[in-house]
């Protein structure tokens, strides 16, 4: 009967092994060489090469596709002394990775000898039990869930897209939100804006959902801006975040939001709601069609009824609401493909989703000259006034 000790020799004569000076050599002379750390998690946390691939070797069959899909990308496996790499080398070359090396000696004699290496930055027991599920899901893990919490994101009103997106944003654990409105909760807006209730009838929509933000999860730091958005505040707003999503209710704010992201470089979700209707959108600065490219004038007031006027189902915006949440963590963990250059287009009474495509205007007076050259100005003469969601 084969001995542990037998199989382990079986296993290193069909796999390379280098000592850690050869790795030391490979990671700062071969940038596309990736080190992948196969220890426990208590290992890990003890201390780790700075930038490795981290992947506990009970997770490596499910997860390592996702995390390193090109197979021909140069590997170099380790663990604490070196056994337990040999074994994942071998499982990556079964795996079909070309190009794949055990480090003898592993992180052990890597530590001993001197090499760079620094305790990593982990989740705490609190933060694993609440963010389990997306622990779970190769594509966010720790290394996506401490993204989530180090990213900063704008809302544009806490109104009937605001509320789900802010809901959700806070749960997924996105560490600092900033949200900007100028009105006070009324009775009519509990239909459909769910960060609020009844007991916050008349307190400024910004604390309100504050509140509900800061007692669903404590990790939130939730930043208030009571004031309008305009044109003297709105780049110093962008600067300070990641992306903003958009629930904006009137003309005004989405083109001076759309011409300052420009100039900032801030990513946009854009979300708008009409009767049983919404449509969800992504602009990406310079690398996608902008709001003018899509709508390049206002529509005359008598097209564009406000939502006070003509209504709105108290649900539809949960549901675009959700979907804007959903494409600003797809953009903060690079997930999938956003809807840039798509319009999701949502007709509640039919139960329909529709995808058109948005092309850039070579000739857009936003998009296409310098973002040096664009003028911020106000657009309220243009456009409908305040129109609630």
């Amino acid at each position: 009967m084969a001995t542990f000790r037998d199989l382990l020799s079986q296993t290193k004569a069909q796999i390379r092994e280098i000592d850690t000076a050869e790795g030391d050599a490979r990671r700062s002379s071969e940038p596309e060489t990736v080190f992948l750390d196969v220890r426990e998690p208590d290992e890990f946390e003890q201390g780790a090469i700075p930038g490795a691939i981290y992947i506990p070797r009970g997770h490596l069959e499910a997860q390592i596709e996702s995390r390193i899909p090109d197979k021909n990308t140069p590997v170099v496996v380790f663990c604490a002394g070196g056994v337990r790499s040999a074994f994942a080398a071998k499982t990556l070359s079964e795996l079909g990775y070309v190009d794949v090396v055990s480090m003898d000696g592993g992180f052990n004699r890597w530590k001993d000898q001197g090499r760079e290496w620094r305790a990593p930055r982990t989740l705490t027991a609190e933060q694993r039990n609440r963010y389990q599920r997306h622990l779970l899901l190769p594509e966010v893990g720790e290394e996506g869930q401490l993204k989530l919490l180090d990213s900063k994101v704008l809302l544009l009103g806490a109104g009937g897209l605001g509320s789900p997106a802010a809901l959700y944003l806070a749960a997924a654990g996105v560490g600092t939100i900033g949200i900007i409105d100028m009105d006070v909760v009324d009775e009519s807006n509990l239909q459909r804006q769910i960060v609020h209730n009844l007991e916050r009838v008349g307190m400024r929509k910004v604390d309100s959902a504050a509140k509900t933000l800061q007692l669903l999860n404590p990790d939130v730091n939730v930043i208030t801006h009571d004031m309008r958005l305009d044109a003297s505040n709105v780049e110093a707003l962008l600067s300070q975040y990641d992306l903003v999503v958009d629930g904006a209710d009137n003309f005004p704010s989405r083109y001076l939001l759309n011409d300052a992201s420009l100039r900032t470089g801030t990513p946009v979700v854009h979300g708008s709601i009409f009767r049983f209707e919404g449509q969800v959108t992504v602009f990406l600065p310079h690398d996608g069609p902008c709001y003018r490219c899509f709508l390049p004038e206002p529509p005359p007031p008598e097209l564009a009824p406000s939502c006070a006027e003509a209504g709105v189902l108290g649900v539809l915006p949960g549901i675009i609401g959700s979907i804007q949440a959903l494409e600003a963590i797809k953009l903060l963990l690079t997930l999938g493909d956003s809807l840039s250059g798509r319009l999701m287009a949502y007709d509640s009474l039919e139960q329909s989703f529709m995808t058109y495509k948005i092309r850039r205007d070579p000739a857009c007076p936003a998009c296409s000259i310098d973002p040096g050259e664009i003028i911020i100005a106000e657009y309220d003469q243009f456009c409908t006034p305040h129109a609630r969601h």
